[in-house]
């Protein structure tokens, strides 16, 4: 019985594949015979049911796990994070405050131009003969520049010398007349007091007596009037004199010369050329070998400004190159329209490297006695109720210090008042910090000073 029961299953199974082979020889000879296969659905089995409902378990699950978990842990991070920077203190950096330089320093714009210069016109009529200077050309003083040909001059020298020639004749004979005169008036003093004596002793008339006495008075009074001729003839031969000296002086303008030391800017004429006196421009002379600077201090500033006060001079053609100069004088007002005082700065410039008509920097440099307190620019609070900086404490609390402002240059600004040596501020700070906030802090270098 038990080995009927082992052999059954293999009976049924052995009788189910001669049914199929029945089956797929009837649909051969159906196939030959043209016959139409009737149509017969699959039926999956149970196990191969359960082992796609696993494999689609298996896949389900693995994709979960894939995708969830790894959301999980970053949701996790994400929210630890967040919880760590909620109760995190704000880190900020805080700067310690420090002095500016110990010497002033304010730098100005200025226009450069030669120590002297000056325009040289014609002082005399006439036509350029030559030329002796062009632009460019360094001169010495008193060097011939160019040469005016006028014949006329020497014509009338040769009039005016005739005419003093004659004056001083005048003159001769004036005094010959007058030295004739003084004698005929002693002659005629001798005899008017002979006569006199002799009236006295009744030995002439009275009337001849009045006679020589008339005649004495009347010689006195000639040699006052020659007297006054001399005068007249003196003053004349000055004035051909005056004349004649003045003639020579302009037949000298012919020769046109420096009257410095200095470089030629520019020529106006050429040979041949008419010029007239007191209005033909002929050269333009600069004296180069120094130059000044012309700068207008703001009014805020103008009080730090002094003589021999020192300057550093910066042109942005001559890179890499730095000139020293001073100040030499000062407006001593200043200019109602723009409020300013203009200074003068001197500088050497043996080497020729500036040029007059430049645009330079010039900064003023001063010692001075109390350096201010210096900040970054950025540090600054500008609110409402005033400016003020964000000060941390020693608990590491914010404090908003109010301060009054001085100079500002730029990337740096000068505290008058509200701060002290060693203060630490946060510089650039946020615009929602607030008052006793606690920070963490982080020391950053110093402000460094500068020569402002």
């Amino acid at each position: 019985m038990r080995h009927f029961e082992q052999d059954a299953p293999g009976i049924g199974e052995e009788e189910r594949l001669r049914q199929e082979n029945q089956e797929l020889r009837r649909q051969l000879t159906a196939l030959k015979h043209g016959e139409e296969l009737p149509q017969t659905l699959w039926k999956p089995s149970w196990i191969t049911i359960l082992a796609i409902v696993l494999i689609l378990t298996v896949v389900v699950v693995f994709a979960f796990l894939a995708g969830y978990l790894p959301f999980l842990k970053r949701t996790t991070a994400i929210a630890a994070e967040a919880h760590q920077q909620e109760t995190a203190l704000p880190r900020v950096e805080v700067i310690e405050v420090g002095r500016a330089s110990s010497s002033s320093e304010m730098e100005l714009p200025g226009n450069i131009q030669a120590i002297n210069e000056a325009p040289i016109l014609a002082r005399a009529d006439g036509y350029i003969g030559r030329m002796f200077a062009d632009i460019g050309d360094h001169v010495k003083a008193g060097q011939r520049l160019a040469q005016i040909d006028a014949p006329e001059l020497d014509d009338q020298a040769v009039q005016i010398r005739a005419n003093r020639d004659q004056a001083n004749a005048a003159l001769e004979q004036a005094e010959a007349s007058y030295e004739q005169g003084k004698t005929d008036a002693e002659l005629a003093r001798v005899t008017a007091e002979r006569y006199t004596r002799l009236a006295a002793q009744g030995i002439t008339s009275k009337q001849d007596n009045d006679q020589y006495q008339a005649q004495l008075q009347s010689k006195a009074a000639a040699v006052r009037a020659l007297e006054r001729g001399i005068a007249v003839q003196r003053a004349n031969l000055a004035a051909a004199s005056a004349n004649l000296e003045r003639a020579q002086k302009v037949a000298s303008y012919r020769q046109v010369k420096a009257p410095f030391d200095g470089v030629i800017t520019l020529r106006n004429v050429d040979a041949g050329a008419l010029v007239t006196t007191g209005s033909t421009l002929m050269f333009r002379i600069a004296q180069t070998a120094e130059l000044r600077i012309f700068v207008n201090v703001p009014q805020t500033l103008a009080s730090s400004v002094r003589v021999g006060q020192r300057a550093r001079i910066r042109v942005t053609n001559v890179s890499g190159k730095e000139f020293t100069g001073k100040v030499v004088r000062t407006a001593s007002s200043l200019d109602p329209t723009n409020r300013t005082l203009l200074t003068e700065v001197q500088v050497p410039n043996n080497a020729e490297l500036l040029m007059p008509g430049q645009y330079a920097t010039v900064n003023l440099i001063s010692p001075r006695v109390s350096a201010p307190l210096l900040i970054p620019s950025d540090a600054l609070i500008v609110r409402g109720d005033g400016t003020s900086v964000a000060v941390v404490r020693d608990n590491h609390t914010v404090h908003l210090q109010r301060i009054l402002a001085g100079r500002d240059y730029g990337d740096k600004l000068e505290v008058i008042s509200g701060l002290k040596i060693g203060d630490h501020i946060i510089p650039n700070p946020s615009d929602v910090l607030l008052e006793d906030a606690k920070v963490e802090v982080t020391l950053k270098n110093a402000v460094p000073a500068v020569g402002k």
